[in-house]
């Protein structure tokens, strides 16, 4: 702002100017620099802080959070039944089983007059029909007479010929239960009256039957 009044003085006396300039002779007028004073000392000013501050306003922010989870539904198993007590739909289902084993032994018939070879004969009923089957897991004809046999400590022969004449032939009405009942291609054990007990056919289990055969050889061993 000084500098401003200075040159508004100096334009005002240009006489003064160009006659210092010119060289004349004379002194300096000091008047118009005491009046660039007063016009500098009259003139405004502005006075910056020495720390200015600035400030804005900031618009307030909120967070949306996202909902919670729905809550975790835990079903319940269905009440189980007391020990021991089977429920309807358990016992439907087992009943419904498909081939299930028939259960394993039978009493020997009445008319066996407590033969034990019948008594092992028929504690293996129910056992299945196994071709070449030697073993309560499964007998053929001639595997399941030689394995009854050999419960009680007598060894016959393997295969059904090879048995029928490992003994000697008796006639039906002396034949004893425990003695063999042979017919070309199969044996079986006598269970006295009509009645044996043998390993039938593929599909079929260790039974007690009446005497199909017509005319049967009966075996005696020992």
């Amino acid at each position: 702002m000084a500098t401003s009044g200075l040159a508004v003085s100096l334009a005002a006396h240009p006489a003064s100017a160009a006659a210092s300039s010119n060289g004349s002779t004379g002194t300096i007028d000091l008047s118009v620099l005491d009046e660039a004073r007063a016009l500098a000392a009259a003139a405004p000013s502005a006075v910056a802080p020495a720390a200015a501050t600035w400030s804005f306003d900031v618009p307030a922010a909120t967070a949306i959070l996202p909902p919670p989870p729905p809550p975790l539904v835990v079903e319940e198993s269905p009440a189980q039944p007391p020990d021991g007590v089977a429920s309807r739909s358990t016992s439907r289902t087992e009943a419904a089983e498909p081939n299930e084993p028939a259960p394993i032994g039978a009493p020997p018939p009445a008319s066996a007059n407590g033969s034990v070879v019948v008594e092992v004969a028929s504690a293996l009923v129910g056992v299945p029909y196994v071709y070449g089957g030697t073993t309560p897991a499964g007998f053929d004809c001639s595997g399941f007479t030689s394995y009854a046999y050999a419960q009680v400590g007598i060894s016959i022969p393997r295969t059904s010929t090879a048995q029928r004449d490992a003994g000697t032939v008796v006639s039906r009405d002396q034949a004893q239960p425990g003695d063999l009942i042979w017919s070309p291609g199969h044996i079986a054990i006598y269970a006295g009256g009509n009645f044996q007990v043998d390993a039938p056919v593929p599909g079929k289990s260790v039974q007690i039957r009446e005497i199909w055969q017509s005319d049967p050889l009966f075996i005696r061993i020992g």
